[in-house]
């Protein structure tokens, strides 16, 4: 079983398709299919349903899978290690949440950004479950989720504290008004979703009703439109209620403050460029407010 074979097929069970898995790594169809074919000959098993829809994984496909991952990794953990210098360099794959993306990150990027200058960062965004099965994959980094973490295989520490406030229309008269609207929110695995959901249920308010949306922009968008209300980090917002287009309502002090952590494999290496950024944290060094 050789390496580049694991590459071909993670990447086809991540892409669910030969097509788009042949598109991504640069090969031919042919090329894909047949070391697919040579790996369930090898390994003397089915990995992947085929279908009209593309390919999904089979029992044997998934534990594949966990390996795979792992090896690969741990492969591509090994070139940064022994290529890695003192100097921060080379591409850093960072995760985050649409809401730290939109606020917090900016400043401490280009501030990273000015003083290591031959780092290539990428930012990835999406809810916090997301991003962790990301990092479990070792598909970036690290990342920013809005959610204490306590999976045994990742580390976390400390990156921001937000305040949490109920947006709502700039016309909304009261929070009891506010809570007869609509729930604008991400999908499940979004952390002020499920902060959001907690609450409500703790007053009572069982089944309301929710709209998902899949960026920031169009939730901040509905509330300013009076479509709905969402609960989001104060700072998020803090410019939308000054120009007058959202109204905000604080929450109980139970549910008002929820801590961004930073996470990373516990296994992996932290290069310089990783080490570097971490250190730059807000609550690690207090560098960037």
């Amino acid at each position: 079983m050789e390496s580049s074979d694991l590459r071909v097929f993670q990447m086809v069970a991540r892409e669910g398709s030969v097509t788009k898995a042949a598109q991504r790594l640069g090969y031919v169809q042919s090329n894909i299919t047949a070391r697919i074919r040579q790996l369930e000959s090898e390994l003397q098993t089915v990995l992947f349903y085929r279908h009209n829809r593309g390919m999904s994984l089979t029992s044997s496909g998934k534990t594949l899978l966990t390996y795979a991952d792992k090896i690969v990794g741990l492969l591509d953990e090994a070139f940064i290690a022994l290529s890695s210098s003192g100097e921060p360099s080379g591409p850093l794959l960072i995760g985050s949440t649409q809401t730290a993306a939109a606020v917090r990150l900016p400043k401490l990027l280009a501030c990273y950004y000015e003083q290591h200058s031959n780092v290539q960062l990428s930012l990835t965004t999406g809810h916090s479950q997301f991003l962790i099965e990301k990092v479990l994959h070792y598909e970036l980094d690290g990342a920013f989720i809005g959610c204490s973490c306590t999976h045994p295989e990742l580390v976390s520490i400390p990156a921001f504290e937000e305040e949490l406030v109920i947006a709502a229309g700039p016309n909304v008269a009261d929070l009891a008004e506010a809570l007869a609207k609509p729930i604008l929110v991400f999908s499940s695995g979004c952390s002020y979703r499920d902060v959001l959901e907690e609450w409500l249920q703790s007053i009572g308010k069982m089944q309301p009703t929710m709209m998902e949306f899949g960026m920031l922009e169009a939730i901040i968008g509905g509330i300013s439109a009076g479509l709905g209300i969402s609960l989001m980090p104060k700072a998020v917002v803090s410019k939308h209620e000054a120009d007058g287009s959202i109204r905000t309502f604080e929450m109980p002090h139970r549910y008002r403050h929820i801590h961004t952590e930073f996470i990373t494999r516990k296994d992996a290496f932290v290069s310089s460029s990783l080490s570097t950024f971490m250190a730059m944290l807000p609550e690690s060094s207090g560098a960037i407010n």
